[in-house]
């Protein structure tokens, strides 16, 4: 899943800070007057800004992941793990009753897989071929419902109305922090607007990276929703095992870059990590799992 948490975050981020940048460029401040600033008219702004970048987010999610991670495509399977992937997927799209996502596989060594897409009916399912490669039919199962658990809890609509309740959040704070900061900074105007321009894009970003600690969050009671999903799906031995399997696997994830880490299935996220972790710890997930009574 830290695929898809990782593209929605870092495109949702692009897209307010070039809308940011681009209502400066043509000098649209409706919440600025002669006599200050309008907070109720600020607030109108950043929610139609903040909202308008993450749904932006979500509709370009499928694509973006296609391209950016040169996913293959299965539309006729071409050996038994192919095969494998679309006949899970296929029967639980039927328990669902939701039309069959589209299923593909993207290179590269890492155990993983994600779901992403605007909606239950326009959705990709991924794995890496390092998944295929180190998992047995039973433990992919659980994987592939695990993926499609979040697909069927709307995930990522959910996550898209939270993220548009930050951006609007973070758009409002960092827009009144920036025009107080900029009229301390110079009384000239000229200077004080290129001041304003430059403290808004900063703030947005910094504190734009702050609030997905909240994303993050909500990533996190997510994943316990899918393992109880999947478990219903293919059965609760079935997604254990998955988990299990993954804690075996922790070193063929690679987490040299730092910034990035935090975002992957991790068995110990510690520290100021966890704040920023889309994954609990599998060693909770699992116990949590064995909790639940699911047969």
């Amino acid at each position: 899943m830290f695929k898809r948490i990782l593209l929605f975050l870092l495109v949702n981020l692009a897209i307010i800070v070039v809308l940011s940048v681009v209502t400066s460029i043509f000098n649209i401040k409706p919440y600025i007057s002669p006599y200050g600033l309008n907070l109720t008219s600020l607030f109108i702004f950043a929610t139609v800004i903040g909202f308008t970048g993450s749904f932006i987010s979500l509709f370009a999610s499928k694509w973006m992941a296609k391209h950016m991670m040169n996913i293959h495509i299965i539309n006729t399977p071409r050996n038994h793990d192919e095969a494998k992937i679309t006949e899970t997927i296929s029967r639980i799209s039927q328990q669902l009753n939701i039309k069959m996502p589209e299923v593909g596989i993207y290179p590269s060594p890492e155990v993983n897989a994600f779901a992403t897409g605007p909606s239950k009916n326009k959705s990709l399912v991924a794995v890496s071929e390092g998944l295929l490669n180190e998992m047995d039919d039973h433990e992919l199962e659980g994987v592939l419902a695990h993926e499609m658990a979040h697909i069927a809890n709307g995930d990522m609509v959910t996550m898209t109305l939270i993220q548009g309740v930050v951006n609007t959040f973070v758009i409002f704070a960092a827009r009144a922090v920036a025009f107080v900061v900029g009229k301390l900074l110079s009384r000239d105007e000229n200077v004080g607007s290129l001041a304003y321009f430059g403290l808004s894009i900063l703030f947005e970003i910094i504190f734009g990276i702050l609030a997905s600690t909240i994303v993050f969050w909500f990533s996190r009671r997510r994943e316990f929703a899918a393992d109880r999903g999947g478990a219903q799906f293919v059965g609760k031995n079935k997604m254990i095992a998955a988990l299990k399997r993954l804690q075996t696997l922790q070193s063929r994830i690679d987490t040299r870059q730092k910034a990035f880490a935090t975002m992957k299935i991790s068995d110990k996220p510690s520290g100021i990590g966890l704040f920023f972790s889309s994954h609990p710890p599998l060693q909770v997930r699992i116990e949590t799992l064995q909790k639940a009574p699911i047969h």
